[in-house]
C-alpha cells in the first residue's frame, strides 16, 4: 500500500538511501526526474513517503498560504480559526501534555473543513514527510504541524554513510535535526563545529590521504564542516556551514542561511542570498517568486514580467517591508543594510542550484558581481559605524 515519491537524485547518497530503502522495507517507488515538478507530482502520485529537501517545503507553504490569503469574509475567518486550533493542539503535542476532548474535536471539525484541502496538496495519502539537505525553517514546520503534517528531519553526510541524527514520530523539535542515531557520537569543536564519530564513518577519500587527514582526526572523529548547536536533550541545530560563516569587516559573525530563511518566508520571495564577508554590513541578493509577486502587481496595475518587475519602485518598497520585518528581530550587525531584486530566479540550468536545490554560492556570485558590487559602492566603514 506504501508508495515513495522520489525526486532526489540518485548520485546524492540521500537519494539513495531512500532507494535502497524501498526494497528492504517493500514499498513502491515513483521515480521522478525533475525536483522542479515535485509538487504537482504529490496531487498525481498520492505517496505515503516523501523525502525531500527543504525548499520543495517552502514553495509548498508559499502556494498554501497565499491561497489562504485569497480568502474573504467567512472564509478567512474559518480559515484563521482552524489555523490557531492546529496552533494550540500542536504546542500542546510538542510538549507532550495531553489534547482536552473539546479541543480535540475542534481539531477534527478543522481537519475535514480546511487541513484535508492543504493535504490534497500533497496527495492526500502522506504519513511520512521527510526532510534532509539543508536544515528546514522552524516556521514551515510549526505550520505544517500546525495542519497535521509532522515533518521529520535528519542530518548526515557522505562521509558517515548519509545518516547520524534524526527527529521522529514521538521525538522531535522543531529547528533541529533530531537526536543522534544509535551507535552516533556527538561532540562540539572549541569553535562550534559538530564532530561525529560512529562504525559508518568513513575510512577515508579515495588516495588522497591529505584531504583525509583534514576531516579526520586520528581518535575516529569526523569533521563535518558544520557549526552546531547541541542541546540538554541531545538536539542539535545545524546553524550554517563552517565555511559560509561571514565574519563583517567590524569581527562579527554572521549565519546567513538563517537571514535567508527569514527572507524566503515571505510569500513574495523565491530566494535570499546574504552576503557581506569582510564588508562592513550586510547585503543581499533577493529573487522574486513569478506567481505571487505576479498576483500582487496585477492587482496594484503593474505590468510586465521579473525583469520589469525587479526594476519597479513599489516592488522595492515591499521587499524593503520584508527586509525590515527580518531585520526588526536581528542584532544591528546582522541586519541586511542594502539588497538588490534580480530580474530572474537562481536556476540549475544556470549552474546556481545543486540537483537538491541548495544554493551555489560562488556561481551565484560570479553571476550577479555586478550587482554585489553596486551593494557595496561608496560604502566605508565609517558609514555603517557600529557594524
Amino acid at each position: 500500500e506504501d508508495t515513495m515519491l522520489l525526486y532526489l537524485p540518485l548520485a546524492h547518497n540521500f537519494g539513495r538511501l531512500m532507494h535502497l530503502s524501498g526494497p528492504y522495507v517493500g514499498y513502491t517507488i515513483a521515480f521522478l526526474p525533475d525536483p522542479l515538478q515535485a509538487a504537482a507530482a504529490l496531487a498525481t502520485v498520492r505517496p505515503t513517503v516523501f523525502p525531500s529537501v527543504p525548499r520543495v517545503y517552502e514553495k509548498i507553504h508559499t502556494a498554501v498560504v497565499a491561497k489562504f490569503d485569497e480568502a474573504t469574509g467567512s472564509r478567512r475567518k474559518l480559515i484563521d480559526w482552524a489555523l490557531a486550533v492546529g496552533r494550540r493542539v500542536s504546542g500542546l503535542r510538542r510538549s507532550g501534555r495531553p489534547v482536552p476532548r473539546s479541543l480535540a474535536l475542534q481539531f477534527e471539525l478543522a481537519d475535514r473543513l480546511v487541513y484535508r484541502k492543504v493535504k490534497a496538496r500533497l496527495g492526500g495519502r502522506l504519513r511520512t514527510a521527510i526532510s534532509g539537505g539543508a536544515p528546514l525553517a522552524p516556521e514551515i514546520a510549526e505550520f505544517f504541524h500546525a495542519i497535521d503534517i509532522l515533518i521529520v528531519e535528519g542530518y548526515g553526510l557522505t562521509e558517515c554513510t548519509t545518516a547520524a541524527t534524526t527527529s521522529t514520530r514521538t521525538a522531535f523539535r522543531f529547528g533541529t535535526v533530531g537526536r543522534a542515531l544509535p551507535g552516533f557520537e556527538l561532540r562540539l569543536a572549541d569553535d562550534g563545529e559538530l564532530l561525529v564519530r560512529s562504525e559508518t564513518v568513513f575510512q577515508g577519500y579515495y588516495k588522497d590521504p591529505e584531504a583525509t587527514s583534514e576531516v579526520m582526526l586520528a581518535d575516529g572523529w569526523l569533521l563535518t564542516g558544520d557549526i552546531a548547536e547541541i542541546d540538554a536533550e541531545g538536539y542539535v541545530t545545524i546553524t550554517d556551514r563552517k565555511k559560509d560563516i561571514i565574519v563583517t569587516a567590524g569581527g562579527k559573525n554572521v549565519a546567513p542561511q538563517n537571514l535567508e530563511n527569514d527572507l524566503k518566508s515571505s510569500k513574495f520571495v523565491s530566494q535570499a542570498l546574504v552576503v557581506g564577508d569582510r564588508k562592513p554590513y550586510i547585503a543581499a541578493l533577493i529573487t522574486l517568486d513569478a506567481d505571487e509577486i505576479g498576483k500582487w502587481a496585477a492587482a496594484e496595475g503593474i505590468a510586465g514580467g521579473l525583469p520589469e518587475l525587479s526594476r519597479e519602485p513599489r516592488v522595492s518598497e515591499l521587499a524593503q517591508s520584508i527586509v525590515d520585518g527580518v531585520n526588526a528581530e536581528r542584532s544591528r550587525y546582522e541586519q541586511v543594510r542594502r539588497f538588490s531584486i534580480l530580474p530572474r530566479d537562481f536556476t540549475m540550468e544556470d549552474g546556481e542550484l545543486t540537483p537538491t536545490l541548495k544554493l551555489k554560492r560562488r556561481v551565484c556570485k560570479e553571476h550577479f558581481s555586478a550587482e554585489l558590487e553596486e551593494l557595496y559602492a561608496g560604502e566605508t566603514l565609517n558609514q555603517a559605524a557600529g557594524v
